[in-house]
């Protein structure tokens, strides 16, 4: 029996009960859940430790650290033992991310070693749906990428995440990482788009994928397009293939200062349930 309270780095075979703890919320541990359920808690093939808090010997919560740390199901007390160890670490990410009320916490926590921040994105809506589109008619154009076009739909990811993050992708590692991490979602048909005339008008992603529940992010529309609302029927288009062919529930997060996006989603169709929260470095 371990103490009444501990927290240590899982291992394998502490797989079944961390996948109890991440099912036990699966549409804000989606992120991390599709990571666990393809690699396993060997810090190799996830890419990052699990640190694990229990109490009175159960498994209660849970933070990813990698190349984001994101405390999982954290209550406070286990909050606080996770800044204790990431702050003994040392900073190795680059972001800090989760559901708002531990996220917040961990940063007021590790930011007197650790801060200042890039940027701090303190209350992003976390917003699902389970069903289609009742109001808007999705966009026939938009369609899976093929494996064949991922130089189509690369300088629309690049344009995408430098303006959604402020740096570009293609820095440090020359953009391995992450032309790496877009073959992967063209590969597994999760990336869409709608291309005229050889260039990508909108584009979209299913970012994370579980039995459970699938996550939409990377949404784009290119700038001399905007205004026309290709945003929602793309949005409606990729919302109809996420629930036919991934999960029953849809979910996405967006930036609270974001207020046309977040009225296009509700028109498509998405509720508001919660907020995550962002430390960008």
């Amino acid at each position: 029996m371990l103490t009444q309270t501990t927290t240590r780095v899982l291992e394998p075979a502490d797989l079944g009960a961390a996948l109890a703890v991440l099912e036990s919320a699966p549409v804000e541990n989606a992120f991390v859940a599709a990571r666990v359920q393809a690699a396993g808690l060997d810090p190799w093939r996830l890419g990052g430790e699990m640190w694990g808090w229990y109490t009175d010997g159960h498994l209660r919560s849970l933070c990813y650290s990698g190349a984001n740390l994101v405390p999982l199901c954290a209550t406070p007390e286990a909050v606080r033992a996770f800044a204790d160890r990431a702050r003994r670490a040392g900073r190795r990410c680059s972001s800090i991310v989760g559901p708002a009320e531990p996220t917040a916490l961990l940063w007021r926590l590790l930011e007197p070693s650790w801060g200042p921040a890039r940027d701090v994105r303190a209350h992003q809506p976390l917003m699902v749906t389970e069903e289609p589109s009742a109001t808007v008619e999705p966009d026939p154009l938009v369609r899976r990428i093929r494996k064949d076009e991922i130089e189509v739909i690369m300088p629309a990811c690049v344009a995408m995440f430098t303006e959604e993050v402020g740096i570009s992708p293609m820095a440090g590692d020359g953009g391995l990482l992450y032309q790496a991490r877009v073959a992967e979602l063209v590969g597994t048909g999760r990336s869409f788009a709608r291309i005229e005339d050889g260039k990508v008008v909108f584009k979209a992603e299913i970012g994370a994928a579980t039995r459970q529940a699938c996550q939409i992010q990377g949404v784009w529309v290119a700038p001399e397009h905007r205004g026309k609302g290709l945003s929602e029927t793309g949005m409606a288009a990729v919302l109809r293939y996420a629930l036919r062919d991934v999960a029953p529930v849809v979910s996405l997060y967006v930036n609270d200062y974001n207020a046309p996006a977040r009225a296009a989603y509700r028109r498509v169709g998405f509720r508001e349930v919660g907020a995550f929260m962002s430390v960008l470095f």
